[in-house]
C-alpha cells in the first residue's frame, strides 16, 4: 500500500495550493494506490526511470529512497541507471550512482534472499524448512534469543502466509507478534482480517485458531514469542486459499 503522501501541503500549501492538493490527493493518493494494476514497487521503478532520463536529480534522489521503502534494492537501482546511460546519456550516471549510494549506503547484507529489499532491520536467517509445509510461499526464521523468552524473526516474501494453526493451552500460553517491517495480515477465525504495520502488536491467545503473513505486494517481518503456559503444542490446520487471501488488498 503506498504510503500516504504530505510533501505537495508541507512545502506548496500556501504557495500553490492547488498543486500540493493535486500532488498529494490525486498522484500520490489515487494514482500511486492503484496496486491492482502497478505495485508501489512498480512504480517506483518507473518513475525512477523517468527522472533520470529527465535529469531531474532532486526528485530523482527523493524517489531512489521512495523506492527503497518500498523494495526496489541497491543492486536493482544500479541496474536501473547502467542500462539507461546507454539510451539517456553517460553522465546522468555519473551523476545518479553517488545519490544511489547516499540513499543506500553500504548495505551489501549477504542474508538476502533474491528479491529481498535492502532495508529489513532484522536479520532473515535460513529458510524456514521445518516448517515449509505449513506455509504458502517462502518464510525465513532467524532466533534472535533463547534466554527469558525465547524470541524469533519470521520474514515472509510477497504473499506468504502460513496456515491456520492455533497455539494450544490448558493454562498460559498463546503468542506475542510485533510487526517491525512492510505490510502483512492477522486474522483469526470468523473474524475480518487485520492489516498489520511497522510497530503493531498482535497478542494472539491461546486456543484460538488464526494465520498471519505478508501482504501480497509487500516483504513482510515480525517478532514472534510463544507465551509459556502448561501443556502447550501447536496444531497446524488447512492453508489460507488463494481465493481466500486474494479478497485481501
Amino acid at each position: 500500500m503506498a504510503k500516504k503522501q504530505s510533501a505537495g501541503r508541507d512545502n506548496l500549501g500556501e504557495l500553490a495550493p492547488k498543486f500540493a492538493e493535486l500532488n498529494d490527493d490525486v498522484l500520490f493518493g489515487e494514482v500511486w494506490s492503484r496496486e491492482k494494476e502497478l505495485s508501489p514497487r512498480d512504480r517506483s521503478m518507473i518513475t525512477i526511470a523517468a527522472l533520470f532520463s529527465a535529469g531531474l536529480y532532486p526528485q530523482l534522489k527523493a524517489h531512489l529512497a521512495i523506492g527503497k521503502e518500498h523494495g526496489v534494492t541497491k543492486a536493482e537501482a544500479v541496474e536501473i541507471v547502467t542500462q539507461l546511460a546507454f539510451y539517456c546519456g553517460w553522465p546522468k550516471a555519473w551523476s545518479t550512482f553517488p545519490m544511489i549510494q547516499e540513499v543506500y549506503g553500504d548495505d551489501n547484507r549477504e542474508d538476502l534472499p533474491e528479491g529481498a529489499p535492502s532495508n529489513l532491520p532484522f536479520p532473515v536467517g535460513k529458510p524456514n524448512d521445518t516448517y515449509a509445509q505449513y506455509f504458502v510461499g517462502r518464510s525465513f526464521l532467524a532466533p534472535l534469543t533463547m534466554e527469558q523468552v525465547p524470541t524469533f524473526n519470521v520474514t515472509f516474501e510477497p504473499s506468504c502466509r502460513n496456515n491456520w494453526h492455533i497455539h494450544h493451552a490448558s493454562n498460559g500460553g498463546g503468542q506475542l507478534l510485533i510487526c517491525v517491517s512492510g505490510r502483512g495480515w492477522y486474522q483469526e477465525w470468523g473474524k475480518e482480517a487485520r492489516e498489520l504495520h511497522p510497530g503493531d502488536v498482535v497478542n494472539i491467545p491461546a486456543n484460538v485458531k488464526h494465520w498471519h503473513g505478508a501482504a501480497s505486494d509487500s516483504w513482510f517481518q515480525h517478532i514472534a514469542q510463544e507465551i509459556s503456559g502448561e501443556d502447550t503444542k501447536t496444531e497446524w490446520c488447512e492453508a489460507v486459499d488463494d481465493e481466500q487471501y486474494n479478497i485481501l488488498q
